[in-house]
């Protein structure tokens, strides 16, 4: 069982449409819990009418922690306890529950699950970390809170949707194969992920760093078990936290929405804060208009980086893709991100649109943004 703050109520505030959580208190006997040890949490707005068996699952995103220190301080705040976050949830964007603002999904049943392991839902230690008192449990938050939502009716689903953005677009990348297998053939079952396509790229200096820190997560974590087999099978387990190299090993229907310039990526990737202890780098990637020349051809380098690697992917018909040249870091929880006036647009079509189209097979839809440089677009830069 679940206990739930307000059980299944939802509300307005300040323009938003907010949901109260429920902590699954029940996972706690599985060892299914947060950094810090609390059970895991969950939004959730039921639907109503013909969307009544069907499904939206979102994880949540917000990057991760790589080591014992960073995942301590993790574990102090939001992001590694349930004790810590918030009793409201923004459902807006793909959550909202007015076709205004959500056309084809304002009336599933619309979940939110939050992020509190650290490891894009991946992990899963056994010891406990006693020093520190900290909790290395992804894969089984994941599998607990699924198994709940199909006692609760999602067993009976004809459509289902997971989705994420960033750590949580990586996640539902990673465990889009095991959310299909929870269905009977007959649902339509498909995963849509975005700012989610992390690339194996270089920073300024030329060096590694992302690879590192995947490495790092994946050994911290035990996230290796969790990761699809067949990828592992073939290559470092660390090398499978990258889309690039798991993508081709996933059966299911995937959806990318990601920018070829993703803000995250340029800060993170490309000019780590470490590297550019001068901040020469900072009013750059702060904002694009303020890169000097050089700067900018750098960034443009890292695009052609980025859609080179994409590129790569084999070829597959069940498949979607939308690469804007957006400035930004996706976030499926906004209105002016998913649908509306000032949304992204390719071949006239919003993310939501072509989503929407894509997954009831109205038509395939995969585009890439032909502006060759990146572009400061009215959209929230992080998620």
């Amino acid at each position: 069982m679940s206990r739930s703050i307000l059980y299944n109520s939802c509300s307005r505030g300040k323009g938003r449409f907010l949901c109260q959580y429920h902590i699954l208190e029940s996972a706690t006997a599985q060892g299914a819990v947060c950094l810090d040890g609390s059970p895991p949490a969950y939004h959730l707005d039921r639907g109503h009418g013909t969307g009544l068996h069907n499904w939206i699952i979102n994880l949540d995103g917000g990057g991760w922690c790589s080591s014992i220190p960073d995942c301590l301080d993790r574990s102090t705040y939001f992001l590694g306890g349930s004790d810590h976050m918030g009793q409201q949830g923004l459902f807006d964007g793909i959550l909202h529950n007015t076709s205004i603002k959500n056309p084809e999904f304002n009336n599933w049943n619309r979940v939110r699950v939050k992020y509190c392991d650290g490891s894009s839902f991946t992990g899963d230690v056994e010891q406990v970390d006693r020093e520190n008192k900290l909790y290395f449990r992804g894969a089984r938050i994941f599998k607990a809170i699924m198994e709940d939502l199909w006692s609760k009716g999602m067993k009976n689903a004809e459509n289902a949707i997971l989705s994420g953005t960033s750590a949580g677009g990586l996640a539902t990348i990673l465990n889009c194969d095991k959310f299909k297998c929870l269905f009977t053939k007959d649902a339509r079952v498909k995963c849509v992920a975005d700012a989610g396509f992390f690339i194996n790229g270089k920073t300024i200096y030329g060096t590694s760093y992302i690879q590192e820190m995947f490495r790092k997560i994946v050994n911290l974590h035990g996230s290796t078990k969790n990761l699809p087999s067949p990828c592992t099978s073939v290559m470092k387990p660390s090398l499978c936290f990258f889309p690039q190299n798991v993508i081709p090993y996933i059966q299911t229907p995937l959806f990318i929405i990601n920018s070829i310039y993703d803000y995250w990526q340029i800060n993170n990737t490309l000019v780590p804060v470490h590297l550019d202890p001068q901040h020469a780098w900072k009013d750059c990637t702060e904002q694009i208009n303020n890169c000097t020349f050089s700067q900018r051809i750098v960034i443009q380098a890292f695009g052609m980086e980025f859609l080179k690697t994409f590129e790569k992917l084999p070829p597959s018909f069940t498949r979607g893709y939308y690469l804007t040249s957006c400035f930004s870091h996706g976030d499926l929880y906004k209105s002016a991100y998913w649908f509306s006036a000032s949304s992204p647009r390719l071949l006239n079509k919003t993310i939501a649109e072509a989503v929407a189209d894509w997954y009831f097979e109205r038509e395939r839809f995969q585009f890439i943004d032909p502006y060759p440089c990146a572009k400061d677009c009215k959209l929230s830069k992080g998620s």
